[in-house]
């Protein structure tokens, strides 16, 4: 009887160990997802303006 209370609670255990480990690799993701939207989001500099008026107006006729 003691040696099934014993293995129960090696299962036990290796369901808390899997647990954390899930909990942690969910922790690096998220944090590699904010990484990721962070470096996507940086502002780009403006672009100059155009020059002239050469191409500004296209006349395409369907």
């Amino acid at each position: 009887m003691t040696e099934s209370i014993g293995s129960q609670a090696v299962g036990q255990s290796y369901e808390m160990l899997g647990a954390a480990l899930a909990k942690t690799q969910q922790k690096q993701e998220a944090q590699m997802t904010m990484q990721l939207l962070q470096s996507a989001t940086v502002a780009q500099p403006p672009q100059p303006a155009p020059v002239g008026n050469l191409g500004q107006n296209v006349d395409v006729m369907v």
